[in-house]
């Protein structure tokens, strides 16, 4: 349990020190409404993630499998 407790608090660090960047994942233009998109103006929105979101999932995924397979491995040899 140590040793989870240890790697969870290097992610959440590892988390931390990516920053409050952003990673943008999606662009999306569309017609303006009203008035404004009849004359063919548009508008963009930018859906974009907090990186030190991305790291922490990625951790926490990649851990989450290693302990599956140490689990499987252990179960097998029994």
């Amino acid at each position: 349990m140590d040793d989870m407790v240890k790697t969870a608090g290097a992610i959440t660090g590892a988390a931390g020190l990516a920053g409050s960047s952003t990673v943008t994942v999606a662009t999306i233009t569309a017609p303006a409404p009203g008035l404004l998109g009849a004359i063919g103006l548009t508008t963009t929105t930018t859906v974009a993630l907090p990186v030190a979101g991305v790291v922490a999932a990625a951790g926490l995924v990649g851990y989450g499998l290693y302990k599956g397979v140490e689990f499987a491995k252990r179960t097998s040899e029994a």
